[in-house]
């Protein structure tokens, strides 16, 4: 399902000791595609982590979309990549909003439920306010109670189809 919310500038990135967020950049790419096979990514399907890593490296080859890397983020626990979040100014499937948009947003496992995903979105909406039309969407599986949660509490709301020509 594609969600979308109106971004804001409102951002308090309360990590715990040991964390640090950066953009990520393409020489990351490696250790962020292991990270996005060992993660288990709902809907992401990788026979392998060499897989896994060549969707990353086209990632930021603009295969989705042209990445934004100041919208994006890569959180770091002691120099280990742990969450990341991939932004693109306009994602290239006919069917999504006609604005930025998250195409991953991923955390290790043993990270979980510790703030990481939704201080990367709340980083990610700073940065998308400060355009002329802030508003920024993404895609989720329904069945992924968790993250449908964050994403709510965040103000994101199902996409209507109906719009997806002219939004």
């Amino acid at each position: 399902m594609t969600l979308i919310a109106e971004a804001r500038q409102e951002i308090s990135l309360n990590f715990p000791a040991g964390f640090a967020i950066r953009e990520p950049e393409p020489v990351d790419a490696e250790r962020v595609g292991r990270l996005y096979f060992d993660s288990h990514v709902p809907g992401a399907a990788h026979a392998s982590a060499a897989d896994a890593i060549r969707e990353i490296n086209l990632s930021f080859q603009g295969e989705f979309g042209v990445l934004w890397q100041e919208a994006s983020g890569l959180v770091e626990h002691q120099t280990r990549p742990v969450a990341v979040l991939l932004a693109v100014h306009r994602a290239p499937w006919p069917d999504t909003p006609n604005c930025p948009f998250i195409t991953d947003l991923f955390t290790d496992q043993s990270f979980r439920r510790q703030g990481l995903g939704r201080a990367l979105l709340l980083r990610c909406l700073a940065q998308v306010s400060m355009i002329e039309r802030p508003r920024v969407a993404l895609r989720v599986d329904s069945d992924n109670e968790a993250a449908v949660r964050l994403y709510d509490s965040l103000g994101f709301r199902p996409y209507p189809s109906q719009e997806s020509t002219g939004a």
